[in-house]
């Protein structure tokens, strides 16, 4: 077994597929609509990914409410790379904001992003 898919409370489809593959390099591998107004979207951070996050637009005020507030504040969500500096200078480029500087732990190289409505990512590079 493996996690195949998480879910990320989003506000606009649109706007959460451009910010993901503009900002972060996402690929969208689905975009499909389901009727009354509401799409089934599907981003990955590259095609050899196993797991993938489902665009899920936001329905009535109580999931709106907790658009960008899915891991009340703490980091929830975790972006591994094998390039960390690489992929630093490149979302420091595309405009990501980041709430701290990266920073050496015993687990590895990591530092602290926002993605477009809050929610916290770690960008991390674990230690061998």
């Amino acid at each position: 077994m493996f996690l195949s898919a998480i879910s990320i409370l989003v506000a606009e489809y649109d706007e959460a597929i451009a910010w993901y593959c503009s900002k972060l390099g996402f690929e969208l591998v689905v975009d499909t609509p389901m009727g009354g107004g509401k799409r089934w979207v599907v981003v990955t951070p590259n095609a050899e990914a196993q797991t993938r996050i489902i665009l899920a637009k936001a329905s009535g005020p109580e999931q709106t409410a907790w658009i960008g507030r899915q891991m009340g504040g703490r980091v929830g969500f975790f972006l591994q790379t094998d390039a960390f500096d690489e992929a630093y200078a490149k979302m420091v480029e595309a405009g990501v904001v980041f709430r701290e500087e990266p920073r050496s732990e015993p687990y590895g190289k990591v530092v602290v992003f926002d993605d477009c409505y809050g929610n916290g990512w770690d960008l991390i590079e674990p230690a061998d």
